[in-house]
């Protein structure tokens, strides 16, 4: 199988991992993308297929690529050069580290996205209530969104995904800052967002730093180092197998 020009030329003893690993159509697909700011390279030569059903974590050091690749996989960010093509917007959901809450009741931050894809505004409130029921937030619809912890506005965030009925959920950094019992809720809601749902199972990309999240939540695991990807590998092959020296340092916790 031919080796993605994305990944950096390794010891051939290592194992590379093929770009599909999953039939039928990929639902993103980068070929050779680069991305600057500026004068920065953020993304350098990203080759990357991602199909349904998938669940991707994308891991490395802070610097990496993450945040900027999971902004081109929504479509936030335009390559420099190279191609992207990706699920449509309207049929996928980002939840940022810290999402962004309008300065109304947690109800209506859910059920503003709805409205605007053209569903009738009392319709969109109750779909909002039901997806809040989803999370086990339906008690706190009626609060300003503004008024929540960091873990109940990453769970609105979740309602909101849910609520648009998203094929492909990208998360960045979901469980950041949170404390523990928040983040196991919304590693809870992330487990069972992505499974099967009404014949289709959603596919879904998130970023972390913890390891343990990536573990229990992953299927594929994509290293990024300083733009790159350096690895590309199914979970067990990515914690139990040989890996570049880059990726080896970081998982063993030498490099943040």
């Amino acid at each position: 199988m031919k080796r993605s020009a994305s990944i950096l030329s390794l010891d051939p003893e290592l194992p590379m991992a093929p770009q599909a690993m999953a039939a039928g159509p990929a639902l993103f697909s980068l070929h050779d993308v680069d991305l600057h700011y500026g004068p920065v390279r953020a993304l350098r030569g990203i080759g990357l297929a991602i199909h349904a059903g998938e669940r991707v974590a994308l891991v490395g050091s802070n610097g990496s690529g993450k945040s900027t690749l999971l902004r081109v996989l929504h479509g936030l960010l335009a390559p420099t050069s190279g191609t992207a093509s990706c699920l449509p917007r309207n049929r996928q959901a980002l939840v940022f580290q810290r999402p962004h809450m309008l300065r109304t009741s947690v109800q209506n931050n859910v059920a503003l996205g709805l409205w605007l894809r053209g569903m009738k505004w009392r319709a969109s409130r109750q779909a909002a209530l039901a997806a809040l029921a989803r999370v086990d937030m339906a008690e706190l619809a009626g609060r300003n969104a503004k008024a929540l912890s960091g873990g109940q506005q990453q769970r609105v965030a979740l309602a909101q995904a849910w609520a648009m009925d998203a094929d492909a959920l990208l998360l960045d950094e979901p469980t950041a800052n949170l404390d523990p019992h928040a983040k196991r809720e919304v590693e809870a809601l992330m487990q069972e967002f992505a499974q099967p749902r009404a014949g289709r199972t959603m596919t879904m990309v998130f970023s972390s730093h913890n390891l343990g999240q990536v573990k229990r939540l992953a299927s594929r695991v994509v290293y990024l180092e300083r733009g790159r990807i350096l690895a590309d590998l199914p979970v067990d092959s990515f914690f139990n197998g040989p890996l570049p020296e880059e990726a080896s340092l970081f998982v063993k916790g030498e490099k943040i």
